[in-house]
């Protein structure tokens, strides 16, 4: 049988991809403003990446093992921007969403959603790292 350990291994670089790559959609459309497809991109990947990263989540919380020591703490600290992540995709997606539904033109909100993009594309290339770290440098088990 496949072990459900395997899973999260197998989910992560999802989200890492799809929100790196659509917010440099996102950031080189504020150069070509003539370029709309840039930012109906990025929505799309911002969408795509949320739903990866809860699916990644899940399996982290669900089918990975604890750990102790200096290796416990840097999972600790994944887990930690691991959320942060998810909490920032999820609310840029429904900012984004609700100006797309309701078909708004509103500055503060679109400026505000980039901010969190932005964010967001740090924050899962921190966890990414950590993640790495974990695997690489403490041989975490799969």
């Amino acid at each position: 049988m496949f072990p459900t350990s395997h899973f999260h291994p197998m989910l992560v670089h999802f989200p890492i991809a799809l929100v790196a790559i659509g917010f440099l959609a996102e950031l080189v459309f504020l150069f070509l403003k003539k370029e709309v497809c840039l930012t109906k991109m990025g929505f799309y990947l911002l969408v795509a990446g949320t739903l990866a990263a809860v699916f990644a989540w899940l399996t982290g919380n669900l089918f990975t093992s604890e750990l102790e020591g200096a290796a416990g703490q840097v999972r600790e600290n994944h887990e930690m921007f691991a959320t942060i992540t998810l909490i920032l995709l999820v609310i840029t997606t429904v900012i984004r969403s609700w100006l797309l539904i309701k078909k708004k033109e509103s500055p503060g909100l679109k400026n505000l959603a980039f901010v969190l993009y932005a964010l967001a594309a740090l924050s899962v290339s921190v966890t990414g790292f950590l993640g790495g770290n974990l695997v690489y440098n403490y041989m975490m088990p799969l």
